[in-house]
């Protein structure tokens, strides 16, 4: 039986009206493609062709034939947060009470308690530009406005005091939020412009938020944590990265000492706890970082591939590679509209990349964001089939 149309449409809040996150659609279309026969080479989306490590999927094996999966305690199974506080002492010569770490679901769910916890509505939180699009969209769906600051190629692209006080004396910032490695650009912030960086925001009263989802894939010197500079920064990671497990969302945060009870309770009422076969897995993916070793080493051969191939076939102009696995090319002299130029490079040479104003609406349209975590073989495809995209013209 078909029902009445409404007699009025169902109104939808301001706050919803996030912009879509670009990357995906970029997928949809490819996917399109793939689906009558074509061959994508993917470059678009940030994620690894190589699966979670073995001993974690054992371990998530094993549990599934064992019986029941339940739910965990909303902060997450006990032996794993004492797993990645053991993981601070083991890499970053940090001692970490295992009190302070928080199992999340994904990166996401991380930024989503981070900024319900730290900031009001209307808070103003400061951002870089280009940046992750999906801080600014969380942060305006929960009623903060993200505040977007454009960064220079003398700075790395970072965040510096001299920008955020600028932002902060216009109209007061509540906190800022920093990336290193950064998605897109793949530049990282090395100790002595973090740590100048981090005092400068405690200073001016701001709460301090560190992603470090792409730790563990640095190549230009070691990532430093947050969290050997100051107790109370908001530290979010993730195994979706370095230990390739994108689709068992689960990531982790370290809160400032005295934190973790708000981020429980708003974990239990938002999603109760993370998936318990992720969290297992998870726990035994520290035991497998020999195999995420040799996983790295692709990436830094996808580097090289393109770093060198790229400038032959016409890209010559790309920020530096630091760390994760991402180029952000220069495209301005082909185009004043990369979304449209990336839809072309779809179109005609079946290989899909990210136009840069996902990233920044500022000087997007005059960039491409390439992943390089796929294979190599792909990355040496994917420079041929640009060469002749950009040779025709």
């Amino acid at each position: 039986m078909m029902r009445d149309p409404l007699p009025h449409p169902v109104r939808l809040s301001r706050r919803s009206a996030v912009e879509p996150f670009i990357v995906m659609d970029v997928m949809e279309h490819a996917a399109r493609i793939e689906a009558q026969g074509g061959r994508v080479i993917h470059l678009e989306v940030g994620q690894p062709a190589a699966p979670a490590p073995q001993v974690a999927r054992r371990a998530a094996a094993a549990a599934i034939e064992a019986g029941q999966v339940g739910y965990t305690a909303a902060l997450g199974i006990p032996a794993l947060r004492a797993r990645i506080a053991r993981h601070y002492a083991e890499r970053h010569a940090v001692a970490v009470d295992p009190e302070r770490i928080v199992v999340t679901n994904g990166s996401s769910g991380g930024f989503i308690l981070a900024f319900l916890a730290l900031f009001e509505a209307g808070d103003r939180v400061a951002i870089a530009a280009p940046g992750y699009p999906p801080y600014r969209h969380v942060l305006s769906a929960l009623g903060c406005e993200p505040v977007l600051i454009e960064t220079h190629a003398e700075d790395r692209y970072a965040l510096t005091p001299e920008r955020l006080l600028e932002a902060h004396r216009s109209t007061p910032l509540k906190g800022v939020l920093v990336a290193s490695p950064a998605n897109p650009t793949g530049t990282m912030m090395d100790r002595a412009a973090l740590s100048t960086l981090y005092a400068f925001a405690r200073d001016l009263g701001l709460a301090f938020v560190s992603d470090e989802i792409y730790h563990g894939l640095d190549y230009a010197f070691p990532a430093v944590s947050a969290v050997e500079i100051g107790d109370d920064a908001t530290v979010i990671n993730s195994f979706s990265k370095y230990f390739c497990m994108t689709g068992w969302r689960v990531g982790w945060m370290v809160v400032p000492p005295g934190a973790a009870r708000t981020m429980e309770r708003l974990q239990q009422n938002l999603s109760i706890s993370v998936p318990t076969l992720s969290q297992i897995a998870a726990d035994a993916a520290f035991e497998g970082r020999a195999e995420m070793e040799q996983v790295k080493a692709t990436y830094v051969e996808n580097r090289r591939i393109l770093t060198e191939g790229l400038p032959k076939a016409g890209l010559s102009r790309f920020l530096p590679a630091d760390g994760a696995f991402y180029l952000y090319a220069d495209v301005s002299d082909f185009t004043d509209d990369s979304a449209a130029f990336a839809r072309r490079l779809l179109d005609a040479a079946h290989v899909a990349a990210t136009p840069g104003v996902d990233f920044d609406p500022f000087r997007g349209r005059q960039f491409l964001r390439i992943s390089y975590a796929g294979s190599a073989p792909d990355m040496t495809e994917a420079v041929a089939r640009i060469g002749n995209f950009l040779s025709r013209g």
